[in-house]
Parts: C-alpha cells; structure tokens; sequence
C-alpha cells in the first residue's frame, strides 16, 4: 500500500495507468502480470511516499518488464534468500540432483 506525501505522478497497474496526487492511498494486491505496479513521477518536483507491505516470511517478486524474479526469505534483520533471477534461466527439477 501506497500513500502518496507530495508530488503528482502515474500508477501503472497491469496495462492500465492512473493518475495520482498528493494524499492518495493506493493499495496494491500480490498477483502476476495482471496486477504488477510502478509508480512513476510525472509532476515538476520531487514526489515523496510512503510505502506499507506485510513484510512476510517468504516473497516472491516478478518484474515483468525485465523478466526477473525476486526470492526473499527470513525476518527483517535475519539472514536468510534474498535472489534475483532472470526467467529465462529456468532448470529442471532435477537439475544437478543424483539419482
């Protein structure tokens, strides 16, 4: 979820764009392509917000404009996954297992 502090800009949500301003809330749901979200200054000066997540134990992040994944694990503060791949280099389940 988003709350816009100051400026103006764009919200692009799956295909779609709206425009946003100062005081606007924004709320964003997890999903595929259909719901991926960017926010993008339009206006003349600096925008400003703030930006709330659930921050879970486990997150999956797909950027589908550069075709890349985000893998997080682990509490705020704790090691744990934090990877980024690119879709294309998917393997096999299998992949480099014995049998």
């Amino acid at each position: 979820m988003f709350l816009v502090i100051e400026g103006e800009g764009e919200l692009r949500f799956g295909e779609k764009r709206y425009p946003i301003r100062k005081h606007d809330v924004i709320a964003c749901p997890p999903g595929g392509p259909e719901v991926a979200h960017q926010i993008i200054n339009t206006g003349k000066t600096t925008m400003r917000y703030l930006a709330l997540s659930t921050l879970s134990e486990v997150d999956t992040c797909e950027y589908p404009d550069s075709q890349k994944i985000l893998i997080v694990t682990g509490q705020r503060g704790e090691s744990g996954v934090h990877k980024m791949f690119r879709v294309e280099n998917t393997v096999d389940y299998y992949d480099r297992e014995p049998f």
